[in-house]
């Protein structure tokens, strides 16, 4: 009641009526402003801050001072210009804190920041009642002071907290509607508060009418600092919106999805993308909603992300479509993303069909394959069989050797669609990888099964014209049947691959059925292969050495390096039995180098610069590198290059003449000499002897075993090979020398070199150089065979 009493008695509407306009009029400024400054960032907070504090403050010193002019106390009001500008200062500053408080991140941020607003609300109010200085005694009221400070303090925290709600349209208007019962709430409580008991004028100050035209002037001005704020934060405003909107505009049209901005539920802004998109031109969407495409667009929550459908002029299309709210409009405009998804389905099924089916021939691949013999497997009936079938291509690498990988794969493809064809239904066929393929069949028995091959193979064998060239392939299959050969999906395949081998080797037979005995072999092929591992990694090898002599002189002109392996209970392992396998698996890579260092390393200690003869085996001799490594143990030993002879067979250079003879040259550049082992028994020995200068030539021990008997042939054969080396300048060293007469016959045809057991066995590094030392036997006269001329008579 006594506020009221305040405002009715004591005050001039008109004025009371201008304080609440100017107020109002400042609190929707403000109220604005805070929203402004919690949206920005950087250099521009500060501009706003600025204007935030000058309109606020502005607004609070002009409301209590209008309201102080209508005052009416009954005695003359005098106010003190010191403090009536320090009240207006306090009013800037305190507002400008409180906005800046408001832009902290936190929940509560603007409501600790509206707190900040009433307490400078409050310190204006009363610094500025300090200012006034009244012909009397000035009476507080501590209970409505304390009831004006904490309604200034609620209304405040609760005004700014309501302007910043984002999600409310209504937000600015309850803002400041706060704010002015904040800012009236602590004028009127406080001036209830304050009873005058009229006394003496003071002296120093202005009084009377003097001191209400002062204040009215400084009233007014500050009024017009409120509008040029208003102003001012306007036109800032628009120049913040247009920014706004241009950056929108630029954004969207450089985005590569559809965009477009909605606000109130109609499009504003949209780029060509989405028009493309939607088929149309892009002034038909504005204004337009975009659920008029997009079902449910406008239920789709703020950061929300669904995949739908595009109903356009050119049909449904699958999109991805987000939704983002543009906060800085008070959550009326939406930004939403629309992504075609046609490319990505298209990729993703693009994707799905390559981990499924092969890239070159478009069938099954292995993974299907294993996906479809599981199924079988489970929905196979009573007493149904799976056959499964391991197909490998024969001859394949020479159409890719003779006219390139490109013809290869047009030829694989075409063998695939054929054997695609020749399928019947629920047959399945897939492509391994290579020229490998697996098939699958449901047979009642073996025949069924033989069938379903033939035909397989049939499509295989069938002759292909690619550029001119007729081309075919041969085909091994092997076969092994569920439930008979195995029970698990591995085994079976493993089994048909066994068959497949088998067929493969056979010269007879393309196709093969799996057998029992077939995994006997494998496995104790596999047992060799453990062992020479461990055989390597405990250093079981050792090398036995055969000397070689000169027929002429007798004496020893080098040793071959034999490898020898003695395995855990003592006894020696042909080399017949392990070296195959090594070299099927590979591991004659390392134990070839083990070989080749350990002998060059006992060499180089040996008191005599004799020879050493290493075998090479041809997939040493097909390794990128052997040249390197020959050098690079040639130079850890520190054996001399003219003492180490590589021999190498006739196969190994038939196989890749082009790449062997290039190798050899490499290794004949570092100073090592060339044998050629094994002479006589090679494909095409002429041939080979005109693509390389060998250093040598090693007769095979097959000519000397057949002398015994008298035959003539052979006699021959080793009278030719003599007389090609002595035509070419090239030495000649028969191996197998068992016999005086066989070295008597060697000795009558100029042989330069002999080995073998009639020289001596091979035996480790000391025997065999002990024997050495000795002369090879000398021949009986008698024993001597007769001139070539009456033996021919």
């Amino acid at each position: 009641m006594r506020v009221l009493s305040c405002l009715t008695d004591d005050h001039h509407f008109g004025l009371v009526a201008l304080a609440a306009f100017i107020c109002l009029v400042g609190s929707w400024i403000t109220s604005g402003l805070l929203r402004r400054v919690r949206d920005e960032r950087g250099v521009s907070l500060a501009s706003w801050l600025f204007l935030g504090a000058l309109a606020g403050g502005a607004t609070i010193w002009c409301t209590h001072f209008v309201a102080m002019i209508a005052y009416r106390p009954g005695v003359d009001i005098a106010y003190e210009p010191l403090l009536t500008g320090v009240s207006l200062a306090i009013a800037i500053v305190g507002v400008g804190l409180a906005l800046g408080g408001a832009t902290i991140c936190g929940r509560f941020a603007p409501a600790l920041g509206g707190a900040v607003f009433g307490l400078a609300v409050a310190a204006m109010h009363f610094v500025g009642m300090a200012a006034m200085a009244v012909e009397g005694v000035v009476h507080w009221s501590y209970a409505y002071v304390a009831a004006s400070l904490i309604g200034s303090v609620v209304f405040g925290a609760a005004a700014f907290q309501l302007s910043a709600c984002e999600q409310d349209r209504f937000a600015r208007m309850k803002g400041a509607a706060a704010m002015v019962l904040g800012i009236v709430c602590l004028h009127f409580t406080a001036m209830a508060a304050m009873t005058i008991i009229p006394f003496a004028a003071a002296d120093g100050v202005l009084t009377g009418e003097d001191a209400q035209h002062v204040l009215a002037l400084g009233v007014a001005g500050v009024g017009l600092l409120v509008l040029g704020a208003g102003a001012a934060s306007h036109v800032l405003d628009r120049q913040a919106h247009a920014l706004h909107r241009e950056r929108q505009q630029y954004l969207i049209d450089s985005s590569v999805d559809g965009m477009a901005i909605e606000r109130d539920g109609a499009i504003i802004a949209a780029n060509e993308v989405l028009a493309t998109l939607l088929g149309v031109e892009r002034e038909v969407l504005m204004g337009a909603s975009l659920e008029q495409w997009v079902e449910d667009a406008h239920r789709l929550a703020d950061g929300a992300v669904a995949q739908t459908v595009l109903r356009s002029d050119v049909g449904d299309v699958a999109i991805e479509l987000s939704a983002r709210r543009d906060q800085t409009t008070g959550g009326r405009t939406m930004i939403y993303a629309v992504r075609d998804l046609r490319d990505r389905m298209a990729q993703e099924r693009r994707i799905a069909h390559l981990a499924r089916n092969d890239s070159l021939t478009g069938l099954p691949n292995r993974a299907s394959f294993l996906e479809r013999l599981t199924r079988l497997k489970k929905t196979a009936a009573e007493g149904e069989n799976l056959a499964l079938f391991a197909l490998d291509l024969d001859r394949f690498k020479e159409v890719n050797d003779l006219y390139g990988h490109a013809v290869g794969d047009r030829l694989l493809c075409t063998i695939a669609e054929r054997m695609r064809a020749a399928l019947q239904e629920g047959e399945f066929i897939a492509r391994q990888g290579g020229d490998e393929f697996l098939a699958l069949a449901s047979v009642s028995n073996r025949d069924e099964a033989l069938a379903v091959a033939e035909r397989l193979r049939e499509a295989v064998i069938e002759t292909v014209t690619i550029e001119h060239a007729d081309l075919s392939c041969g085909a091994s299959i092997g076969v092994s049947l569920w439930p008979e050969d195995a029970q698990d999906v591995s085994t079976l395949i493993n089994n048909a691959d066994l068959a497949m081998y088998r067929a493969k080797a056979s010269l007879t037979q393309d196709v093969c059925f799996y057998e029992a005995d077939m995994d006997q072999a494998v496995r104790a092929r596999r047992r060799v292969t453990q062992a020479l591992r461990e055989a390597l990694e405990r250093e079981q090898f050792e090398l036995h050495y055969q000397v070689q002599a000169s027929v002429e002189t007798g004496r020893a002109t080098g040793y071959e390096v034999l490898l020898r392996w003695k395995n855990d209970e003592g006894r020696y392992t042909s080399p017949a039995d392990f070296i195959p396998v090594a070299e099927e698996t590979g591991l004659i890579l390392p134990i070839g180098e083990w070989v080749l260092r350990q002998a060059c390393r006992q060499a180089a200690a040996w008191a005599e610069p004799h020879r050493i003869a290493v075998n090479l085996s041809p997939v040493q001799l097909s390794h990128v590198d052997l040249p390197r490594l020959v050098h690079q143990i040639l130079m850890e030993t520190g054996l001399s290059p003219s003492r180490l002879e590589l021999e190498i067979t006739e196969t190994a250079m038939i196989t890749d003449m082009e790449r062997t003879t290039h190798v050899l040259r490499q290794l004949k550049a570092l100073g090592v000499t060339i044998a050629m082992d094994d002479f006589g028994t090679g494909y095409s020995s002429l041939s080979t002897l005109k693509a390389f200068p060998f250093d040598k030539i090693k007769l095979d021990r097959s000519f000397m075993l057949e002398l015994d008997g008298a035959a003539p042939q052979s006699r021959a054969i080793i009278r030719a090979v003599l007389t090609i080396g002595e035509s070419l300048a090239i030495p000649v060293l028969a191996e197998g020398v068992e016999t005086a007469e066989q070295l008597a016959f060697l000795r009558a045809q100029g042989c330069n070199e002999v080995q073998g057991y009639l020289l001596g066995r091979p035996q480790p590094e000391a025997d065999a150089l002990s024997q050495g030392a000795a002369m090879i036997p000398a021949v009986p006269m008698q024993s001597a065979p007769m001139p070539a001329a009456r033996e021919a008579a």
